[in-house]
């Protein structure tokens, strides 16, 4: 039986993901609500929202130094955090290069692109709440099939992006803050892969 001040580790990449979806839905609503004149005040917003991401994961990190036994392997246990915490700073690089190169306007695949990341991270956020059930869980595995699903798709429309940008761009500048920005859509996608790695090798660990 746990005692009553162990960490829940379960609980807590549950916690860390939550940070990672907030960081898409205000990147979603950036998006669709763009106004490039409060670009600097949303970034700001979002590092706040990325800083207590961190703070989360350093009061965990401190937690297991001190811990005997644990759920799951150490190393298991900072691989999903370091992984989790990747996706909310991959969020937040789009957020500050698109201020950082002064876009002025978003166009089709940029929302089309920020939507899939969304639903990668409400995808995520549930495959990890049902991570500390995984031997009997019903739903973890078509969750991480979704989320391959999505990332599949985020590398279907960055294509097609990179496609429409490098044949109907004509301002340098433009193309080469959108070629950024699209790298940083598409990385978002595929860090949330990444974390759905991380699940399945310790699900196959412990199983």
């Amino acid at each position: 039986m746990a005692r009553k001040n162990d960490m829940d580790y379960f609980a807590t990449f549950v916690e860390l993901a939550g940070y990672s979806c907030q960081a898409a839905n205000l990147l979603k609503s950036i998006m669709n609500n763009f106004k490039v004149d409060e670009l600097k005040d949303k970034m700001q917003e979002m590092h706040v929202i990325e800083h207590s991401g961190d703070e989360a994961r350093h009061k965990m990190v401190r937690k297991l130094a001190r811990e005997f036994i644990t759920p799951i392997e150490r190393e298991d246990i900072m691989a999903m955090a370091d992984a989790i915490d990747d996706v909310t700073d991959s969020i937040e690089d789009v957020l500050m290069h698109m201020y950082m190169f002064n876009i002025r306007s978003v166009n089709e695949y940029a929302l089309k692109l920020t939507e899939v990341v969304s639903k990668c991270c409400n995808a995520l956020k549930a495959a990890l709440d049902e991570l500390h059930n995984f031997r009997k869980s019903q739903k973890l595995h078509e969750l991480i099939v979704e989320i391959n699903i999505l990332e599949e798709e985020g590398d279907r429309l960055f294509t097609e992006a990179m496609r429409d940008l490098y044949v109907n761009g004509k301002d340098f500048l433009e193309v080469t803050a959108w070629n950024q920005t699209f790298n940083d859509l598409e990385k978002c996608c595929d860090a949330c892969e990444e974390v759905s790695n991380v699940i399945e090798s310790v699900i196959m660990k412990n199983t």
